[in-house]
């Protein structure tokens, strides 16, 4: 089973694929990740983006779809695949399209994960982590059990993401409306659009996920 996990920065889209993967075996293909290890391992397609990386230059859609061949060529038939960060424009999915037609595979569900501008922007902008060992904490949602005292480690060391503030979250917003969602009409013409409520409990999302790809009435 192929998919597409669509939704803004910070919608849950990586932990709902790290699920998918813990539990159906699916393997997650994020352009961004595929184009450092491409880049790492030297391939034909990575050497064509080290150079244009290094020169400051956007990477190309079709230097992109190599890089999205090649980790398909190394995946058996079987293997389900999650797309996350492509496609992201109308050219991207035309390519897509092709890319799994020459390798036998189509594309089974595109997942949409709604959410609330407003509650988005609490939900990012309150988030934490332990300097020490990493674990995630909120403002509102989730404070350490003794305050300033990291509940797993002990640490008494926090950061935040300097990109985690209220006007970066809702330029990837505005970013993801403009470029990202004029896609959705190609796939829900082929009745493949499903919608989750992505501001819903984890367990709820990832129930109503696995729901889809089951097949399951909702």
């Amino acid at each position: 089973m192929n998919i597409i996990l669509l939704g803004p920065p910070g919608a849950g889209k990586g932990t709902q694929a790290t699920r998918l993967v813990d539990s159906r075996g699916m393997v997650q293909l994020s352009t961004g990740d595929m184009l450092r290890a491409a880049v790492k391992a030297g391939t034909p397609v990575g050497l064509q983006a080290k150079a244009l990386m290094e020169s400051g230059s956007l990477v190309p859609d079709e230097v992109v779809s190599g890089i999205i061949g090649e980790a398909l060529d190394a995946l058996s038939a079987d293997t389900g695949v999650i797309f996350d960060g492509y496609p992201r424009t109308e050219a991207q999915a035309h390519s897509l399209d092709t890319i799994l037609a020459d390798r036998g595979r189509t594309l089974d569900h595109v997942i949409e994960l709604e959410v609330d501008e407003d509650a988005l922007v609490e939900r990012i902008t309150g988030r934490f982590t332990c300097a020490t060992c990493g674990e995630g904490y909120h403002d509102a949602f989730k404070q350490p059990k003794v305050e300033g005292t990291c509940d797993k480690c002990g640490g008494h060391e926090f950061k935040r993401r300097p990109d985690d503030n209220e006007a970066t979250v809702r330029t990837r917003m505005a970013e993801y409306r403009a470029k990202t969602a004029p896609i959705l009409p190609i796939y829900e013409a082929r009745g493949i659009v499903s919608r989750v409520d992505g501001m819903a409990d984890m367990n709820d999302v990832s129930g109503a996920i696995v729901a889809i790809l089951d097949g399951v009435p909702a």
